[in-house]
């Protein structure tokens, strides 16, 4: 009988140990924003994150969004946050509006995903493509760095990252970031993509910056609606303000190597949207096209 008794005070011991926030699941926290890495802006967040907890997997999707350019950061957001597993928490703090009134949030995707961000334009098209399940507007009462009531310009260290780090390593639940908000967030304007015929408008929302490639917000199911199939020619206009600043004719191709070292070609990007560029070049340089 007294054997009995240990083991089974031993097994109760280590259900409880497992059970402890010790073993809590952490989900992966990503950062993006517009702070580069000069100085040490983004390592404070992750010290931040860090000191919550030191079991949090901490990643980075881009420091190198364009100062105040609360647009790229809502396109980053969208051409990444789908690769990350449901529960993945992401802080995103390109806010130009920091100290003022604009809302501080927390959206849960229909995806499950979080985004932890300022309420500025940031959400737009994860609403539009993922769609958001709820939102919850940051208590900074109760969600906000300890000691850090005084500083009003650096909520990425002192709110955002503060609070998407307490989420991820399961310190709070949803439901105790703040009240509740309607799902609807600000959104910036952007001109979607439409079809007549065999011809299709779209805008540049951003270019693949390394290579100069220009991606369009023209998606493979229009292309295929309007006859286009890989091997056609397809002429491509770029307009700037009712200007054309691009003509020409392309191969539309699987991938560069459709077309000769040098010369342009049309192909699907990796969000699978009408993309072009120049074989071993960079065409954004040469003819002038920016997002």
């Amino acid at each position: 009988m007294s054997r009995f008794r240990l083991f089974l005070v031993l097994f109760l011991t280590q259900i409880c140990l497992w059970a402890s926030p010790l073993h809590a699941q952490r989900n992966a926290l990503v950062f993006q924003t517009d702070f580069g890495v000069k100085d040490g802006a983004v390592a404070a967040m992750k010290g931040v994150a860090f000191g919550v907890s030191d079991q949090i997997p901490l990643f980075d999707l881009t420091h190198e969004i364009p100062p105040y350019d609360i647009w790229q950061a809502a396109y980053r957001l969208q051409q990444t946050i789908a690769y990350w597993p449901a529960g993945t928490v992401f802080v995103s703090v390109v806010d130009p509006g920091v100290g003022s009134d604009r809302k501080s949030v927390v959206a849960k995707t229909k995806s499950g995903h979080f985004i932890v961000s300022p309420d500025n334009g940031t959400l737009t098209l994860i609403a539009h493509s993922i769609g958001i399940d709820s939102l919850r507007q940051i208590d900074e009462r109760l969600n906000r760095l300890p000691g850090s009531s005084e500083s009003y310009t650096f909520h990425g260290r002192d709110v955002y990252a503060y609070t998407g780090a307490r989420l991820a390593a399961g310190v709070i639940e949803f439901y105790q970031i703040g009240p509740v908000l309607p799902p609807r967030v600000v959104e910036l304007p952007y001109q979607p993509a439409a079809r007549e015929g065999q011809t299709i408008q779209g805008n540049i929302p951003v270019l693949d910056i390394q290579y100069g490639n220009i991606w369009t917000n023209i998606p493979q199911s229009m292309l295929k609606d309007a006859g286009i199939r890989y091997g056609d020619r397809i002429r491509i206009r770029v307009l700037n303000q009712g200007k054309i600043v691009y003509s020409g004719e392309m191969i539309y191709g699987t991938s560069f190597s459709s077309v000769p070292k040098g010369k342009p070609v049309a192909y699907l990007n990796s969000l699978l949207n009408l993309a072009f560029g120049i074989n071993m070049g960079n065409f954004s340089e040469k003819h002038k096209v920016a997002a």
